[in-house]
């Protein structure tokens, strides 16, 4: 009887079934469902941005001081991209409310979120933040994170069939034209792959430059970017993902590499390199800790929940059209619903970019 209630109690929250007539048990892994991204999620993931991309301060610039004429206020500094406390986060905190828009055209005060975006992202608050990369310090602002969720917002502009995306996208065009010739010029530059968990990680800028060049159709920055990252990580093998996350990550160094691999692969190809480059995800048993905060209201302990949320749309990359791998959605999934509630009410120090991170897992679960 004792042993028949230690087996239930081992049986909650999965399925268990027999495998032998010597009565051992084989407990297999119940299934982890995705959250719906619907449009009551959407509302409330829309707060964030809405509430962020028009409040100047607090704001860290990261801009290297040349003069007195570089002492403004972030406002006058990027008229576009000022608020979220920092560019970056601007810039996604923009793509966030185009890409649910584009999702729910019912989005709460949906005609005057249009407006919003229309008025930081107009022809002349452009021209002004194209002026600034041209400044003599500022080469190599925001690379290429930075870089990478501009030509996302580009990306996201070009695929939404509305008259103000098409406005949007023309005011926004002389930017993005710049931030794609920053990468040709760039990436032919840079040696050795960056492989950490923060924003300059090489792979995450790979990855969104070639999403935006394959939308577009830009063949020459695609190609470049598969001779970079086949030159990065062509021979890479066992990624020591165990030693992830790094205390401040927010990124995946292994999955990341994984993501931007599978996107420059053919099927066959991919299926050999990921086979010495993360052997031990090919166990149907494998699994991998969601990284845990300890406090929320740390704007770099946070940046775990990020983690959670792009170890999930990594995985669901590397699991598209590869049903040996379908277990890994498991794992994805029990990292989104892991961070997924903290977000909406969260502090200035995670919600002013978390919401970009869970709306695009959201979305990379229709890669199914």
């Amino acid at each position: 009887m004792k042993k028949l209630y230690l087996l239930g109690l081992i049986c909650l929250g999965v399925a268990c079934k027999q495998v032998d007539s010597n009565n051992k048990t084989q407990i297999e892994a119940k299934e982890v469902m995705a959250p719906e991204l619907n449009l009551t999620q959407a509302n409330k993931l829309a707060f964030l941005p809405v509430n962020c991309i028009n409040v100047e301060y607090p704001n860290k610039l990261n801009q290297v001081i040349g003069g007195n004429e570089d002492l403004q206020s972030p406002k006058e500094l990027h008229p576009a991209f000022y608020g979220c406390f920092d560019w970056h986060s601007s810039v996604h905190g923009h793509w966030s409310l185009i890409s649910l828009l584009k999702q729910f055209p019912n989005l709460n005060n949906a005609e005057g979120i249009k407006q919003q975006l229309l008025a930081n992202i107009s022809k002349e608050n452009i021209k002004k933040e194209v002026e600034y990369f041209h400044g003599k310090h500022n080469k190599s602002w925001e690379r290429t994170y930075g870089w990478a969720w501009l030509l996302k917002l580009a990306e996201e502009l070009h695929t939404w069939n509305d008259p103000v995306a098409k406005q949007l996208e023309e005011n926004l065009q002389p930017l993005t034209d710049l931030i794609v010739e920053k990468y040709i010029a760039f990436l032919p530059k840079l040696k050795y792959p960056i492989r950490v968990g923060e924003h300059t990680n090489t792979a995450f800028g790979l990855t969104f430059a070639w999403d935006y060049a394959n939308t577009v159709r830009n063949d020459k920055l695609k190609d470049l970017i598969r001779k970079r990252a086949r030159s990065f990580y062509l021979k890479d093998a066992h990624c020591p993902l165990s030693w992830e996350p790094s205390g401040y990550d927010f990124l995946s160094p292994c999955l990341q590499e994984a993501a931007i691999m599978k996107r420059i692969m053919s099927p066959a190809e991919f299926r050999l390199w990921f086979a010495d480059f993360l052997p031990q995800l090919k166990n149907k048993e494998f699994t991998l800790s969601v990284g845990e905060v300890s406090d929320r209201k740390d704007g770099k302990l946070v940046h775990l929940d990020g983690v959670n949320f792009s170890r999930a749309w990594a995985l669901y990359r590397i699991v598209d059209g590869m049903p040996e791998l379908k277990h890994l959605k498991n794992i994805a999934n029990e990292h989104i619903n892991y961070s997924l509630p903290n977000i909406v009410g969260d502090s200035y120090e995670g919600g002013h970019w978390l919401g970009s991170f869970a709306i695009y897992a959201l979305n990379s679960t229709k890669n199914d």
